[in-house]
């Protein structure tokens, strides 16, 4: 009898400490803190698509975004503008300090 009490007893603090820790460390969907970063990977491809199909010139601005996507995880809404959505895509500068990102 006191076996399975210590046997129950345990499983229950196994338990605990997975919920526990799953609290401490939640899988988010979006960005809740706004500073640009979400631990899911987006898919930059489609992304970019999207932010560069008006584009004048496409082969350009699919690179350019396809690194900076990489780099910070997110892409700004729209074709054009938005930046204060992804702080990391906006400042980011060439070496001319011109905006890298599109």
């Amino acid at each position: 009898m006191g076996i399975s009490n210590v046997l129950v007893a345990s499983l229950l603090v196994s338990l605990f400490l997975f919920q526990l820790s799953q609290a401490v460390n939640p899988t988010q969907l979006s960005d809740a803190h706004g500073d640009g970063y979400s631990p899911i990977k987006i898919d930059c491809g489609e992304a970019c698509v999207a932010r560069c199909k008006l584009s004048k010139r496409p082969n350009l601005c699919h690179r350019a975004c396809g690194t900076c996507c990489g780099r910070c995880n997110c892409v700004p809404p729209g074709t054009s503008g938005n930046y204060e959505s992804c702080a990391c895509y906006a400042d980011m500068t060439t070496r001319g300090n011109k905006k890298k990102c599109p």
